[in-house]
């Protein structure tokens, strides 16, 4: 049997953080009544005129530097003709053929190393509107409260060939968008939306397959599973002597499979030309150097800070710098004097972990900077210990409490006195005496569970090395 290789290349839209639409004055805040947010010029009404949103541009240009692409200096908008429900014109604008930036690049690291991730074009568009299919009813209704959104389209060349590498890509992207502000990149709300095209050819071929695109995919776990079940079928397709038809799919991740929506459009299809209603757009140098003088510290330049100022492993300052929330969490409670490397384990730790327990996003984060700071010096001073503070620090990160105050209205406070202790233990011991006897007889392990009783008899309050050490000096005491 041949061996096959995988060809990716993403289109990925990403909404952005405007307050206003791409070419009128309504409202793009997520979660609006349907149609609430829509005027005579997003529904396309006769008559009406765009207008182009000055930040929509500045996004693109900021997008465009920070993902290393030239900038048009000399830029258009097209009209792309389709007609469907949710697209209340019956066409687009969008920019065919001269977008705003091309011939940019990433790097990101994926497997054993770095990959260099080419980027054909970022142009900008309006978004269309919402189709939602009522399955019960037997309709469908249209909510364009998402049409006229801003969108950029980052196109990349076809240079990803597995899952990892195109989770990577996108989290890079996903990542340096985040810094800029230019959106919230969340996949679940569709503000970061993925089209995966993929071919499969012999290893060793040059000649490229015929690929299949697969829409709007809202998580990295879907887009992980479709890429595995897109190369199997086109894989078992070829190995059956059958053929490989240029399409688009969708992806249904409930039933982990794929299905054909329509064939593949080519340009011609849209039927595309000039954007009569809006002028050619011209990008002078100084608003491009003030956009580059604007732009935030990134990533990679926090990291290399982080290790120098901070003192903390390359390994930690990659996981803080993943998100730009971690960040200014982490800097805001260094600043206020704790521990760096503390306040690095309280993120990549507790934080990351309640995150993905409770399927939240980063940047919904209310963790105060102050009562993390004041976590770490009662942690520090032995307030309280480490399990306890495990428990403090979840009221933190969803009722933001201050731990000082929390952990002195719920009697939280380390029992570090050791006749106190002392008194607790002789009753423990006293109540197990198997467990006294089988330490007794050599089976040292048994006082894993007198010191269980012990921390669960003071509510998890006792200092546990002034546990174990009292226990092991009681014991080996013990019937002397």
């Amino acid at each position: 049997m041949a061996e096959y290789e995988t060809v990716i290349g993403l289109e990925v839209h990403v909404e952005l953080a405007t307050k206003t639409k791409i070419f009128c004055g309504c409202s793009t805040k997520f979660g609006a009544r349907p149609n609430e947010n829509t005027c005579p010029v997003c529904m396309g009404m006769p008559g009406t005129l765009p207008v182009l949103n000055k930040k929509v541009v500045e996004y693109a240009i900021a997008v465009g530097l920070a993902l290393n692409c030239d900038i048009s200096r000399y830029s258009k908008f097209d009209r792309k003709n389709y007609f469907y429900p949710d697209n209340p014109q019956n066409y687009q604008i969008s920019q065919l053929y001269m977008p705003i930036c091309t011939n940019g690049f990433v790097n990101v690291t994926a497997g054993e190393g770095s990959k260099k991730i080419r980027i054909h074009e970022i142009h900008m568009e309006e978004d269309a509107g919402k189709l939602i299919h009522d399955d019960e009813e037997d309709v469908s209704l249209i909510d364009y409260n998402r049409a006229g959104v801003p969108l950029i389209e980052i196109v990349s060349e076809p240079d990803m060939s597995n899952a990892e590498e195109v989770i990577a890509y996108l989290k890079k992207l996903k990542t340096v968008i985040g810094y800029l502000g230019a959106s919230d990149c969340k996949l679940q709300e569709g503000s970061m939306r993925a089209d995966v095209n993929l071919s499969v050819r012999p290893v060793g071929k040059k000649e490229l397959g015929t690929r299949t695109e697969m829409k709007n995919l809202s998580s990295f776990r879907a887009i992980s599973r479709a890429i595995e079940n897109e190369k199997k079928r086109q894989i078992k397709l070829i190995e059956n002597g059958e053929r490989v038809i240029q399409q688009t799919r969708h992806w249904d991740d409930k039933k982990g499979e794929s299905y054909s929506m329509r064939s593949k459009e080519d340009a011609m299809d849209y039927r595309y030309f000039p954007e009569p209603d809006l002028m050619p757009l011209i990008i002078s140098e100084k608003w491009i150097d003030e956009i580059k003088a604007n732009e935030p510290e990134m990533a990679e330049q926090k990291i290399e800070r982080y290790i120098l100022q901070f003192n903390i492993p390359r390994y930690d300052a990659e996981q803080i710098t993943s998100e730009k929330k971690f960040t200014e969490i982490f800097e805001e409670t260094v600043d206020l004097g704790a521990n760096p490397k503390k306040v690095s384990n309280w993120i990549m730790g507790e934080t990351m972990r309640i995150l993905k327990e409770e399927k939240d996003e980063p940047e919904n984060l209310n963790i105060s900077p102050k009562h993390l700071a004041k976590l770490i010096e009662i942690v520090d001073n032995n307030t309280i210990n480490s399990s306890v503070a495990k428990d403090v620090f979840l009221q933190v990160y969803k009722n933001d409490v201050d731990p000082e105050v929390f952990v002195r209205e719920n009697s939280l406070a380390q029992v570090s006195d050791a006749g106190e202790l002392e008194g607790i233990i002789l009753r423990i011991l006293s109540e197990n005496p198997k467990s006294v006897g089988d330490y007794m007889a050599g089976k040292k392990k048994a006082i894993g569970f007198l010191v269980g009783q012990t921390m669960k008899a003071t509510k998890g309050t006792a200092d546990p090395a002034m546990v174990n050490k009292l226990l092991t000096k009681l014991l080996n005491g013990y019937g002397n």
